[in-house]
């Protein structure tokens, strides 16, 4: 499947360094508010309860960012970066991983049964191809082992960084990676995070939490663990970890019972939300791997608005955006990001997507175009 919005990314609009570099507040980067009805608006995220109403729920995701970037040896010995994307579904002590070079490229000659020399006279162990495992050579990402005589979690705090890519302009340390919302806790009982930030709710802050509530907006939670996100345009997305706890699954259905919109801040909650809706709307707690791929065969049945990132052309995520929104207004959102400069990737600019109100009761829509 291929999404519909189409886009040229000038390299110029990636964002090199957290607002915070600048001098600005993480809730000080843009957001584009884009409806089915209406006109796109202009504003920064400090005002998003704005674009809201009294009854609304936000759901956040409160999954921490892994340091999983690792620069290690291989076995003749050139540089190598290893990218750990999350534990192999069912095989707890194998991992996803991901390899690349230290000038950010990816690694193509790898090989099952090689050998790749880590810090702390540790070591790591291609297995297979991923999610082929019959692959041998040439893999993008690969089932590994790792032997480094500790906790992997302890470790890579020890010698591990945040994956980053060639458009940041430096490393920039674990903390700028974390959201407000971040904190310890697991999907499936297995100890590692997520590979890279679940980084829509990366603009939020306390004044903005406080506000919501002034709004009379509510807050919900949910945990998904993200692999690697440098997913090739024709890949569809990973199985990944998830949980939705019956809090969440009651306030979601209270909220949609009571004529109020779902809004997701990320593509990670809309996947672990839409894991768990039933075909009559209404959502149950729920947890373990999920493998839904939303699009034009499954559009979104719970969320009703997303605040999202900008994506890379022809990323899978875009789908998603298409299953909650439509192609249209995402094609609309896009062309007018790029007309106004927005800024690319984490440390980027957001925008907030309105879907149809088909999914809001039929009592209630007439009161939604705000």
């Amino acid at each position: 499947m291929t999404a519909a919005t189409r886009f040229e990314l000038p390299p110029e609009l990636s964002a090199t360094e957290p607002p915070e570099a600048r001098g600005a507040a993480r809730d000080d980067v843009r957001l584009l508010v884009a409806r089915p009805t209406g006109s796109i608006r202009h504003r920064r995220f400090r005002d998003l309860p704005t674009a809201l109403v009294p009854g609304d729920l936000v759901v956040v995701n409160t999954s921490p960012t892994a340091p999983a970037a690792v620069d290690a040896l291989r076995g003749d010995g050139r540089g190598v970066t290893v990218h750990i994307s999350g534990p192999v579904p069912g095989g707890p002590e194998e991992f996803v991983v991901e390899l690349r070079s230290p000038g950010g490229e990816r690694v193509s000659d790898g090989r099952a049964g090689e050998q790749i020399e880590l810090p702390g006279n540790g070591s790591v162990v291609l297995r297979g191809g991923h999610p082929d495992e019959a692959v041998r050579a040439g893999s993008r990402l690969w089932r590994a082992r790792f032997d480094i005589g500790a906790d992997l979690m302890g470790w890579l705090h020890r010698h591990g960084r945040p994956i980053s890519y060639s458009y940041l302009r430096r490393h920039w340390p674990l903390s700028a990676f974390q959201t407000i919302f971040a904190r310890p806790g697991t999907a499936d009982g297995h100890p590692f995070p997520s590979a890279e930030m679940p980084s829509a709710a990366r603009p939020f802050t306390h004044p903005v939490l406080a506000a919501l509530a002034a709004r009379g907006v509510g807050v919900a939670e949910i945990v998904l663990h993200t692999g690697v996100s440098s997913l090739e345009a024709d890949e569809v997305p990973l199985p990944e970890r998830y949980r939705v706890p019956p809090a969440t699954a009651d306030a979601v259905n209270a909220t949609r019972a009571a004529g109020g919109r779902v809004v997701a801040v990320g593509t990670t909650v809309t996947r672990a939300l839409e894991t768990v809706a039933a075909a009559d709307r209404t959502v149950r707690a729920g947890a373990g791997w999920t493998d839904l791929v939303l699009g034009p065969d499954r559009p979104a049945r719970i969320v009703g608005g997303l605040i999202t990132g900008w994506h890379e052309p022809q990323a899978s995520h875009l789908l998603l955006l298409e299953a909650v929104a439509g192609g249209e207004l995402v094609a609309r959102a896009y062309a007018a990001a790029l007309a106004e400069r927005y800024r690319w990737h984490e440390f980027g600019d957001t925008c907030l997507l309105f879907g149809p109100d088909r999914l809001l009761p039929a009592t209630t829509t007439t009161d939604r175009i705000r």
